[in-house]
């Protein structure tokens, strides 16, 4: 080990910086966040260093480094870029013993700066003992991917209450397990979700219950996006990794469902046309069931659950059991799918607006208001509206759309076999026929710019993608 990693505290001791540049500066702002007094040494301030000394947040102790200047500092940094002054720093720190870092020149730094992951008081520090900085920092950028923000404010939480924990489990190993299930159960996760009194709440249960009891589980609904599992939010990810069991539809991608965690049971509740795998009254009493279990059940929804995905349904149930339960939004269809297809839902000359409509809707004139509908200047995108689609194209018609009105089927919309067909309104039945499910239809002006703006599969930076296919019908 050529370093040995500790964590220094600075609060109120005086630190030395030679230089007042931009790299001074970042070295300053580390240093003001641990609460050191720092003080500087330079011929001239950048304009980030002097903002700090008019807000007295610094000192500017001279224009000149001399050997007397690290008489009582704590440690000090040369950020120069003159090698023989930061060389003379170097020297004069070690012959007082005082840890010194010279910015860029491993060799003459007595302590080096890691990498740091900051989720006060959660700190990560990693490094390559000056090695391979760029390495360090390709570490730090994957562990705050998986290090929650809240992670920080859950563990100040932890600390207020260990008190009462060490009143209540008078064992040291009691204490461990309280701690360990807390940490892996509902005050985890209601941390991460924000709901910071909620999680208190969950403290106070574990350490009001009986020792055999069953603790309450957690549902969380994970929207799980249209399909490129890169289109997976970053709490999505975190979530599916904790779960204890995973209640998902066949619109999940199976590349998304290969994240969830290896250990978790997954059943598969899905729906399609004329097939429904799992009953919804089924689905609403696995949730309750499984969370009244003491586990942590994430309900894994394509798209976002709460865009004609019946979330809110789901929920009510859950929450009429008196299940905790939290929401992760997800990149709905309409907005992955023709994104990756290179058509805007609007655009200032062509379209004013955009629809979400859902093509399972009866279409004999009382279930939409099609002369809205039918307005042009605006998009429609329509979900799970191909087998309806001669019904809706019809409507349309009849209500005022132009029949030339461009139109598209963007079927498997994001993943690597996506297939876009485009042609016009009088044509969707057509276009909707030669589509794989699940397909999006999207009726508006916009679709023109298909042809210009389509760059999935389409460029060297996406060679690793199959190229899509796109099929015109006019």
């Amino acid at each position: 080990m050529d370093y040995l990693p500790i964590f220094a505290d600075l609060k109120q001791r005086p630190v030395l910086v030679v230089g007042g540049g931009e790299v001074a500066a970042r070295k300053i702002d580390l240093l003001l966040r641990a609460g050191a007094q720092v003080r500087v040494v330079a011929q001239s301030l950048s304009s980030e260093v002097e903002h700090l000394r008019l807000q007295s947040a610094i000192q500017w102790l001279a224009e000149s480094f001399t050997a007397d200047q690290l008489d009582d500092v704590f440690l000090v940094i040369a950020a120069t870029d003159d090698a023989v002054l930061n060389a003379q720093v170097y020297e004069e720190a070690n012959q007082r013993r005082v840890l010194a870092n010279v910015v860029d020149d491993q060799p003459k730094c007595s302590f080096i700066f890691p990498s740091i992951v900051d989720r006060s008081p959660i700190v990560v520090a990693i490094s390559s003992s000056g090695q391979a900085p760029v390495l360090a920092r390709m570490l730090r950028e994957k562990l705050e991917t998986l290090l929650p923000a809240s992670i920080g404010k859950m563990a100040e939480i932890a600390g207020n209450w260990r008190e009462r924990v060490k009143q209540r489990f008078s064992m040291m190993s009691a204490r461990r397990r309280f701690w360990e299930q807390a940490f892996d159960g509902n005050f985890a996760s209601l941390s991460a979700g924000g709901q910071f009194a909620e999680a208190e709440q969950a403290l106070q249960d574990l350490l009001d219950a009986p020792d055999d009891a069953t603790h309450k589980g957690l549902v969380t609904l994970v929207g799980a996006g249209p399909g490129d599992p890169g289109l997976l939010t970053l709490r999505g990810l975190q979530v599916m990794q904790q779960a204890d069991v995973v209640l998902y539809d066949f619109l999940v991608s199976p590349e998304v469902l290969d994240l969830v965690r290896r250990d978790a049971e997954k059943i598969c509740v899905g729906k399609q046309a004329g097939n429904h795998l799992v009953v919804q009254e089924e689905t609403n009493r696995l949730l309750v069931e499984l969370a009244k279990q003491g586990k942590k059940v994430v309900r894994l929804k394509g798209g976002d659950p709460f865009i004609f995905g019946r979330g809110g349904e789901e929920l009510e149930v859950v929450a009429a059991a008196g299940i905790p339960f939290q929401v992760v939004p997800g990149i709905t269809a309409a907005a992955g799918a023709t994104a990756y297809a290179g058509i805007p839902l609007t655009h200032r000359e062509r379209a004013q607006s955009v629809m979400f409509i859902t093509g399972q809707i009866r279409t004999d004139g009382d279930g939409l208001q099609w002369s809205e509908l039918a307005k042009g200047q605006q998009t429609l995108a329509i979900y799970m509206g191909a087998m309806k689609a001669a019904e809706i194209s019809q409507q349309l018609i009849a209500h005022g759309r132009g029949a030339e009105t461009p139109v598209a089927v963007i079927s498997r919309g994001t993943r690597p076999d996506q297939l876009v067909l485009t042609g016009t309104l009088q044509h969707l039945e057509q276009l909707a026929q030669q589509a794989p499910s699940p397909a999006l239809l999207v009726i508006g002006e916009v679709v023109e710019l298909h042809h210009q703006l389509a760059w999935f599969g389409h460029h060297p930076e996406t060679a690793g993608a199959q190229r899509p296919t796109v099929v015109n019908l006019a």
